[in-house]
């Protein structure tokens, strides 16, 4: 009876790691921290690359634009219904994503998921990131380039935790704006400098405009 259960146990292992947790990936998509830069930089075509983001197991191919669009949008440029003058792209450097903690799962099934079901991580998923945000005006000469690197740690859990399924898009989503976290004061400071060559190197030809352009993450 005993091995009857042990085996029923790990036959539903599987579906304990993915089942659904209790925090939503949509909010982080959603929620960017206001920290405003003192003067916003003048509209911009917002870019992004992927880079060997493409290859990680986690964020979506859409994810880096949208996040530097709502960075954009939220902190450093201002908005325009108009025109924009030049292009900021933001640029996937490195990644690495690590997962810790697996050897747990054997102890939980051995255990029948009780401590699971206690509130136990089942694993962690740990990405440290490197991104760069490049600036050119709007014939594409670049005036600047900033990087900055985030880490994140996002364990998986029944209830105050995140699913198998949706851990590894967190853990890069959570890195991606530790990055835009550390490259945003360096703007700041290139803003006096950055914000007359821009304007000077005149309007870019067909904008993005706000009706074209999505600000806002889905999933």
């Amino acid at each position: 009876m005993k091995l009857t259960r042990q085996l029923a146990l790990l036959a539903l292992a599987p579906a304990f790691l993915v089942a659904p947790a209790c925090v939503s990936v949509k909010n982080q998509m959603r929620s960017t921290p206001t920290a405003t830069i003192s003067k916003r930089l003048p509209p911009l075509e917002v870019l992004a690359d992927q880079g060997p983001l493409a290859m990680n197991d986690g964020a979506l191919p859409e994810d880096p634009l949208k996040l530097f669009q709502q960075e954009c949008h939220v902190n450093l440029t201002e908005p325009t219904d108009s025109a924009t003058y030049g292009y900021a792209k933001l640029v996937v450097k490195k990644v690495k994503t690590l997962r810790t903690g697996r050897a747990v799962q054997g102890l939980q099934v051995l255990t029948f998921m009780v401590p699971a079901v206690l509130g136990i991580p089942l694993e962690w998923y740990k990405t440290t990131l490197q991104a760069e945000v490049q600036v050119s005006d709007a014939a594409g000469n670049l005036l600047g380039s900033y990087s900055g690197t985030g880490t994140s740690e996002v364990k998986v859990a029944m209830y105050h935790g995140y699913s198998q399924t949706t851990a590894p898009r967190l853990a890069d989503i959570i890195a991606l704006r530790g990055a835009m976290a550390q490259i945003r004061p360096q703007l700041d400071t290139a803003t006096a400098r950055l914000r007359p060559l821009l304007l000077a190197g005149g309007t870019v030809e067909n904008p993005t405009l706000p009706s074209s352009s999505g600000l806002t993450g889905s999933r």
